[in-house]
């Protein structure tokens, strides 16, 4: 398993007895607004700390983990992700340059743009993109890192459907070719039965049901 969680409570917004999260699967996690779904991501890669319970990565509690190793194996995208001044290339190699990863050539880099469906040159300047395509930027700057496990929260929620459907099935395809944890938050049901292996339904800070699909 990747994650485990066992009597996971934090305030009152999340209360879990029980959750699997398989390795190297696509788990979409899906509810309401306001349901728990972004604080769940969060307590994975430790950004925020149960009350109580334990979560565990890998079979280790992570609290036993460092956090910078942590987050470094476990990314998480958030909604409104942050885009660095420069290009959209000195945005890409950022992420790199936290990560303490080599640079890559621009071949990488623009294919990596095409996979989050960005045409953009590696020259435009970030801050002239629309909210969507700071969205697929962010997208592009963690794929580059191929981390263990990716946390998307609603990675395409600025996206019309088209191309949200063609994100996600590009997300889905590099994380079943790199054998990778892919883990997201869709506000769409159909999309998860047409991506994930494992969908989690959330509602009112519980689980109320998880099915492989």
């Amino acid at each position: 398993m990747a994650f485990q969680l066992e009597q996971v409570k934090y305030k009152d917004i999340l209360k879990i007895d029980k959750l699997q999260i398989p390795e190297a699967k696509i788990t979409c996690i899906i509810g309401e607004s306001g349901s728990g779904k972004t604080t769940l991501l969060r307590l994975l890669n430790n950004l925020i700390s149960p009350d109580e319970g334990s979560i565990f990565y890998k079979g280790r509690n992570i609290e036993d983990i460092d956090p910078i190793q942590l987050r470094r194996e476990v990314v998480m995208l958030p909604q409104n992700p942050t885009v660095f001044s420069g290009s959209v290339k000195d945005n890409l190699l950022i992420g790199l340059e936290f990560a303490e990863k080599d640079k890559v050539r621009d071949e990488v880099l623009s294919e990596i743009l095409r996979l989050a469906q960005l045409d953009k040159p590696l020259s435009t300047i970030a801050s002239t993109l629309s909210g969507g395509e700071k969205q697929r930027l962010a997208l592009a700057r963690i794929v580059l890192l191929e981390p263990e496990v990716v946390l998307l929260d609603e990675p395409t929620s600025a996206l019309d459907e088209g191309t949200e459907e063609r994100v996600i099935e590009s997300v889905v395809e590099f994380a079943k070719e790199k054998t990778r944890t892919l883990i997201m938050v869709v506000h769409s049901k159909s999309i998860a039965q047409r991506f994930a292996d494992v969908a989690v339904t959330i509602q009112g800070g519980g689980v109320v049901a998880e099915e492989g699909l």
